[in-house]
């Protein structure tokens, strides 16, 4: 089965980890350090604190974000259910709203016109490695008093007016899961504009620990002394995974002029191809394409998923509106609520896109999804 989507691994990485492997520092070591300031170098030079995953990132973002029962998180249903949850089990309140029919990021008019002095963080997600417009929801943002999240999952190493994901909202999440941009098996980070929040995240990733005997309570209680002052998790990232990621990043470059590559040619081969619709590029974005999107019109999304999957094409659809989820239809949300969102998921579907696709591979997908559309 030719995947949608799969890791590049080279000798380097192999190399990379192995070195770890036999040194003295299996965690919290050197390695997580220099994996920091690695993703930083492709976020404007924001900071960054690496935990275990994309979920983890965005559960300590929430966290440092101040989250709290009551609270309000408005954000996007077109995105993996982690997203929502993650504030939710904060005790926020989640509220979605709809996406732009373009791109299935989230709509800056829908969010304002929902967001209020109780919304606590408005969390975009960049859906495709697109970014999402965050200079409209900034405007929404300052207007409420909120904190703008961005759900980078996607997106590591996207531009936004010649500015990178990771400078364009407050705090700003990734992921280093096998599909991603670049992986570190399981792996994220959360990136930071402001020192407060950055402190905040780095403590809800290790326990709330304190072992600065500055920062101490008691600090002459002695040298094995430490001091939880706030609660959190261990979520650190270990120095093994961490030293894969490194490398990784180094290839980054080459990975989006890849992805960008096999998307002009997925446009240019599947141009003009009856029932389908294409993926949007807005005027100033310049994605790492995750993922190629495209839209099966007339109904037949179905059909053409399992059709494609019987010719050993993986296929996927990505994703699920998060609120027809049992867990959040129990809470009360309806089908119905952001209609934009629903209509993009009962025609999405994504095609094969990974750096090492090769173009006689792609021609394969063009070729079977032409033959069946018609």
């Amino acid at each position: 089965m030719l995947p949608y989507g799969r890791q590049s691994i080279d000798d380097a990485d192999i190399a990379a980890v192995t070195e770890v492997l036999r040194g003295d520092w299996l965690t919290t070591g050197p390695a997580v350090a220099a994996f920091e300031q690695a993703v930083a170098e492709w976020t404007g030079g924001v900071p960054c604190v690496s935990v275990t995953s994309g979920t983890a990132a965005l559960h300590v973002a929430y966290a440092a974000a101040g989250v709290r029962p009551g609270d309000e998180v408005v954000t996007s249903p077109m995105t993996f259910v982690a997203t929502a949850s993650t504030a939710a089990l904060l005790g926020a309140r989640i509220t979605f709203a709809d996406v732009s029919d373009d791109t299935a990021n989230l709509d800056p008019e829908a969010v304002d016109a929902i967001a209020s002095e109780r919304t606590k963080v408005i969390g975009a997600v960049d859906y495709a490695g697109h970014p999402a417009d965050y200079r409209a929801l900034g405007k929404v943002a300052d207007r409420v008093g909120s904190l703008v999240l961005a759900d980078a999952a996607h997106s590591l190493g996207s531009t936004q007016n010649e500015v990178p994901v990771g400078s364009l909202a407050d705090l700003t999440t990734f992921s280093f899961f096998p599909t991603k941009n670049a992986t570190t098996g399981e792996g994220g980070a959360v990136a930071a504009t402001d020192s407060d929040l950055l402190g905040r995240a780095r403590a809800f990733r290790g326990h709330g620990m304190v072992r600065d005997r500055d920062q101490m309570r008691y600090p002459d209680e002695g040298g094995w002394h430490q001091e939880v002052w706030s609660l959190g998790l261990n979520y650190r990232l270990p120095d093994v995974l961490c030293a894969l990621g490194i490398s990784q990043l180094k290839r980054l470059g080459d990975f989006k002029q890849r992805r960008t590559r096999l998307v002009e040619r997925y446009n240019r081969l599947l141009a003009g191809t009856p029932g389908l619709r294409l993926p949007a590029l807005r005027p100033g974005s310049d994605p790492m394409w995750h993922l190629y999107a495209v839209r099966i019109l007339d109904g037949r999304r179905a059909e053409v998923y399992e059709r494609m999957r019987a010719a050993g094409i993986g296929v996927q659809v990505n994703y699920i509106p998060a609120y027809w989820h049992p867990v959040f239809e129990d809470l009360g949300y309806r089908r119905g609520m952001c209609p934009i969102a629903e209509r993009f998921y009962g025609e999405q579907l994504s095609l094969p896109l990974f750096p090492d696709l090769a173009d006689q591979d792609q021609d394969r997908v063009v070729e079977a999804l032409r033959e069946i559309l018609g």
